[in-house]
């Protein structure tokens, strides 16, 4: 019996994995949005889903900016023109940045689940330097639009 619980319950993880979503997103030189972006620069994702962030073009990273995440969540910060794969695991707003590229805009947000830190992310995007406190801005209003949608 206890073969066979073990056995339902392995196969019940096995399929939840497997329903786990990849979402790329690129960092980019130039897109659609102007110089230095990720593109997308939100996306909405379920807890347990992953994000690749893929250097598209050189010199660039992605990071978690530590005002900007969660409570519970572990910060990231991948290589210097080095694709990073994170699963994110807590719900709640996620605020990335390119390191050398974050004065000048080049931000993302990751929503997971639902936004339950969004006053948080919006304090810390007020303290982002340069273009990134305008682009957060408006990622945050999206965000926020994106919750009462649902």
């Amino acid at each position: 019996m206890f073969r066979t619980i073990l056995t339902g319950a392995l196969m019940a993880l096995a399929i939840a994995g497997a329903n786990a979503a990849e979402v790329e997103v690129k960092m980019l030189n130039k897109g659609a949005a102007g110089a230095m972006v990720f593109e997308p620069a939100l996306v909405k994702i379920a807890p347990g889903d992953t994000v690749k962030f893929v250097p598209t073009d050189k010199s660039h990273n992605a990071e978690s900016i530590p005002e900007m995440l969660p409570a519970g969540a572990e910060p990231f910060a991948g290589k210097m023109s080095e694709q990073i794969e994170v699963t994110f695991k807590e719900a709640g707003i996620y605020g990335i940045r390119c390191k050398p590229h974050y004065g000048m805009g080049m931000v993302a947000m990751v929503v997971v689940g639902e936004p339950t830190n969004i006053d948080a992310a919006s304090a810390g995007a007020a303290k982002a330097p340069g273009k990134a406190k305008q682009v957060f801005a408006d990622l945050i209003a999206k965000a926020g639009q994106l919750a009462k949608a649902q």
